[in-house]
């Protein structure tokens, strides 16, 4: 071989050691492991968590009919209410704003990246829609302005009545794009609502709107829990009388009683691949825990013991199942194996905790405990170490509940002889009324995603 190519395989073999160096320093820099939608801006497990600054431009006419209803602003105000609740974001006001609307697109090209930079925004939405008959179409977009590139765009077809449908898409898409993981738009939380001397079953979105009431037995009607695809749910009435456990499916409305044991037929969460049930029985003379095979058609007891045991909860891998029991002269949280073995107890700070609720995510349990003469919300690792006060409020806090990605947790409060439903984020922060007006929640129960978003 001459020197020539000698030379020009040594430029090919210098060109390839490059470029690998660049590829193994880009994952050096993001990591083995970065989503495949690309970088997460906002770390929510960071328990120094800063709101991130957004800005929601209003959405350009990109038809030839005039806007009569004002699509433009509603746009602009419906997503960053939608993102406003996750209370991941500041929402930078219109005032603030120094671009000319005018003069403005929604290209990438078209932006000049300053005017948003210099407001403390770090990502922008921009948007277009055009009117046609019937016909809506919009077009969603959001920049990284500090990069000044586009980050995702959608466009959706539909009519004027799914304009919210397309906002809570694009919101979960923002979500994904800048946290790592879509939104719970698509979530509903199930409740125990009371009036007078009954209480029904209602169902209430993540934003609080869309109250909808499940049940009209016109009777003491509690529990309601969710199958894992949200088309089911176990709730326990006194319709007939005695306490008994019923199955409804969510579309139908259509109810039947799968359990009427003299006594509490109590319900309670379905295991992760909706085969089981939890319950609490009292046939036996005292409250003890029974899971429900549905392929079998039967139930077996998993607690042997002289005292109060109930409200259990499956753990994400159904192989556990914390608990609560006063065999140690108080309600105290206690763990199983989902047999019945290995019973032990998980809290010892407090002489009142009840009401756990396993996380998605599976490291954390919250519970209601009483704290300095009120009851609060909890939160513990699942071996119960590290237990952490989330609500402060001198007030009732009671019965959690949390959402299908482990970021919310959903809750009954009482303050001032004021009932309300309220959800706030996993730690504590951004605590928000979902619902007032009732005369109590109880047994809060938050569905699945329905993939709609």
């Amino acid at each position: 071989m001459d020197k020539n190519s000698y030379l020009s395989l040594f430029t090919v073999h210098r060109s390839l050691f490059t470029f690998y160096c660049i590829v193994i320093a880009f994952f050096l820099v993001f990591g083995l492991t970065a989503p495949s939608h690309g970088r997460v801006y906002i770390d929510i497990d960071s328990p120094t968590i800063q709101k991130f600054p957004l800005a929601i431009a209003d959405f350009k006419n990109l038809g030839k009919n005039p806007d009569k209803d004002k699509l433009g602003t509603w746009f602009s105000d419906a997503l960053g209410k939608a993102l406003q609740v996750t209370g991941f974001f500041t929402i930078i006001q219109r005032n603030a704003f120094l671009e000319d609307p005018n003069q403005a697109g929604i290209t990438t090209d078209s932006i000049r990246f300053s005017d948003w930079t210099g407001i403390g925004a770090e990502s922008l939405i921009k948007g277009g829609f055009q009117v046609n008959g019937k016909e809506l179409i919009a077009e969603f977009r959001l920049f990284d302005v500090i990069q000044g590139k586009l980050i995702s765009g959608k466009k959706y077809t539909g009519k004027a009545g799914d304009r919210k449908d397309m906002v809570l898409k694009f919101a979960s898409e923002v979500l994904l794009q800048l946290t790592g993981e879509k939104g719970v738009f698509d979530t509903r939380i199930a409740f125990a609502g009371k009036k007078g001397q009954i209480s029904e079953i209602y169902t209430i979105n993540f934003d609080g709107s869309e109250l909808s009431r499940i049940t009209n037995f016109r009777s003491l009607t509690l529990l309601p829990r969710w199958s894992p695809d949200s088309r089911e749910m176990t709730f326990t009435s006194y319709r007939d009388g005695n306490p008994d456990l019923y199955l409804l499916d969510t579309s139908s409305r259509r109810a039947r009683k799968i359990s009427g044991f003299s006594g509490l037929n109590l319900a309670a969460p379905w295991s992760p691949d909706g085969t089981k049930i939890l319950m609490t029985l009292s046939k036996d003379g005292h409250q003890e825990i029974y899971v429900m095979d549905f392929r079998e058609g039967r139930a077996r007891r998993l607690t042997h013991n002289y005292s109060i045991n109930i409200s259990p909860t499956w753990s994400p891998d159904g192989k556990r199942i914390a608990f609560v029991s006063d065999r140690s002269g108080s309600p105290q949280i206690y763990v199983m194996d989902a047999d019945g073995e290995n019973q032990r107890r998980l809290t010892y700070q407090g002489n009142y905790n009840t009401s756990p609720s396993w996380s998605p995510k599976g490291k954390r349990i919250a519970f209601e405990g009483m704290v300095g003469g009120s009851f609060q919300i909890l939160a513990m690792d699942e071996d119960g170490g590290n237990v952490v006060q989330l609500t402060t409020e001198r007030s009732r806090n009671e019965s959690p509940s949390w959402s299908p990605d482990g970021r919310y947790i959903a809750f009954a409060s009482k303050k001032n002889g004021r009932h309300r439903l309220c959800v706030m984020n996993a730690n504590g922060s951004n605590v928000r009324i979902l619902h007032e007006g009732m005369e109590g929640y109880d047994n809060t129960s938050w569905s699945s995603r329905s993939n709609l978003y």
